[in-house]
C-alpha cells in the first residue's frame, strides 16, 4: 500500500523496516507496524487535503468528501478476497438477508420474505400514478415490523409525507386527519418501529448528503432499519456528467452502496417516459432517461393506472425484476389514494401482450372519438 506514496517516502519506510529487522526488534514489531501505518496515513491524508483545495474553489464539496474518505481508507482493508479452495465451506454458509416485509404477502412470497439488507428496490410509475403513496406504504410496513425508517423527500414537504404515514397506519382518510387527531395518535403509538422524515429541496441533496445525515443518526444511537428516497431521480450526482443518463446511473449505484453500508434495504422510485402515461402495463422500456438503473436494482416493480383505474381505485403492479425469485408477473391492485391503502391481489391470466393490446385498442378508440368530435364541430361551423 506504500506504492501510492512518493518515492522518497517509500525509500524512508523501506530503510526503517530494514534497520528494524537487522536489529531484530521483534518484540516491538506491532509498534513498528502501527507507527509506519500511521505515517503512511498522514502522508496520504496530507496529499488528499492539498488536492481538495482546488475542489473547494470549484465548490465540489461532495468530491472533497470522497477524496478525504478514500485517503482515510489506507491500511483498513486486509481482505484479499475469497480463496476458492481454502474458503470452500464459507460459500455454503447461508448469508441471512433479514428481509423486511412489503406488506403484500404475494410479493413477500416472490422475494423470499421481502426486501433484504443491502438491496435496492425501485417503484416505476408515470407522474400522478402513486409512486410516493407506494413508498409511504412500504415505509409504514417496515415501521410496523419494528424498523426505524428514514424517509427522504425531495419533492413534497416533510409534513405532507408524515400525514401520508398517519393515514396509511391509522387507515383514516387524508382529509379527515385534522378532525381525528386523537385517533391518529392512538394508532401511530402502537407501531413498534420509528419514522424519521427528512426534507431536502429538489436537486439540492446527493447520496453523500444522505450519508452524512445517516451518520449523524447512527452517532446518536438511532439504528437504520429501512431507507426510503422519494425519489432518486431528484437527487444530484456527486460527480458532474455531460449526459444525464450517466448522472442517474451514478446516483443509483451510490444508493445501492448506501444500502450495503448501513446493512438495510432502500426503496426509491423512478418516473416513466411518455409511453408509460395511461398505459395498461408499464414495462422497463418506459423507464425515464437511464435504462442502466435497471441493472443496479435488486427489485423493480411498476405501477400502472389508467383514467378508469383512478376512478375505480384499481391498477396493476408488474414485477419487472426480482433477484430473489420469479419476475414478469402482473398483479391487480386495489389502490385508494384517499387513505394510502394499496393491496396486491391474486394474479389473473392476462399476459403482458394482452394488456398492451388493450392499451392500443383503447387509445385507438379515444382517437376515433376525438376525430368524430372534430368532424362534427367542423360541420356545425
Amino acid at each position: 500500500e506504500i506504492t501510492d506514496l512518493p518515492e522518497s517516502v517509500q525509500a524512508t519506510i523501506r530503510n526503517f523496516v530494514a534497520k528494524s529487522i537487522g536489529n531484530q526488534i521483534v518484540a516491538d514489531s506491532d509498534y513498528i507496524k502501527n507507527q509506519a501505518l500511521d505515517f503512511c496515513k498522514k502522508q496520504k491524508l496530507q496529499e488528499a487535503i492539498l488536492h481538495s483545495i482546488s475542489l473547494i474553489k470549484s465548490s465540489s464539496f461532495d468530491e472533497v468528501k470522497g477524496v478525504i474518505d478514500e485517503a482515510l481508507k489506507l491500511g483498513m482493508d486486509n481482505d484479499f478476497g475469497h480463496d476458492f479452495i481454502k474458503d470452500f465451506d464459507a460459500r455454503y454458509i447461508e448469508k441471512p438477508r433479514h428481509p423486511v416485509t412489503t406488506g403484500w404477502s404475494l410479493i413477500d412470497d416472490l422475494t423470499q420474505g421481502g426486501h433484504g439488507i443491502g438491496e435496492l428496490g425501485v417503484v416505476i410509475a408515470p407522474t400522478g400514478a402513486g409512486k410516493s403513496m407506494a413508498l409511504a406504504h412500504l415505509g409504514a410496513q417496515a415501521a410496523k415490523a419494528g424498523k426505524t425508517v428514514v424517509h427522504y423527500t425531495l419533492e413534497l414537504s416533510d409534513k405532507v409525507v408524515a400525514q401520508r404515514y398517519d393515514s396509511c397506519i391509522s387507515e383514516i382518510k387524508l382529509n379527515e386527519l385534522r378532525n381525528r387527531k386523537e385517533d391518529v395518535l392512538d394508532s401511530i403509538k402502537e407501531i413498534e418501529g420509528a419514522i424519521i422524515v427528512k426534507e431536502y429541496p429538489t436537486k439540492s441533496a446527493s447520496v453523500a448528503t444522505l450519508d452524512r445525515h445517516l451518520e449523524k443518526l447512527v452517532s446518536r444511537g438511532i439504528p437504520i432499519g429501512t431507507i426510503v428516497v422519494d425519489y432518486a431521480d431528484l437527487l444530484k450526482s456527486v460527480t458532474s456528467y455531460k449526459d444525464k443518463r450517466f448522472e442517474l446511473e451514478s446516483i443509483y449505484e451510490n444508493l445501492r452502496g448506501l444500502a450495503q453500508k448501513y446493512a438495510c434495504p432502500i426503496w426509491t422510485a423512478s418516473q416513466t417516459n411518455r409511453s408509460g402515461v395511461n398505459a395498461e402495463i408499464v414495462t422497463m422500456e418506459a423507464i425515464s432517461e437511464a435504462f442502466s438503473k435497471c441493472f443496479v436494482a435488486d427489485f423493480i416493480c411498476s405501477l400502472s393506472r389508467t383514467i378508469d383505474d383512478r376512478n375505480n381505485n384499481t391498477g396493476r403492479l408488474y414485477v419487472a425484476k426480482n433477484r430473489n425469485g420469479a419476475d414478469g408477473l402482473v398483479f391487480p391492485l386495489y389502490m385508494d389514494t384517499s387513505n394510502v391503502k394499496i393491496r396486491v391481489l391474486e394474479p389473473t391470466n392476462e399476459s403482458i401482450e394482452d394488456l398492451k393490446k388493450n392499451t392500443a385498442k383503447r387509445q385507438m378508440n379515444h382517437l376515433r372519438e376525438q376525430y368524430k368530435q372534430m368532424k362534427t364541430e367542423g360541420e356545425n361551423s
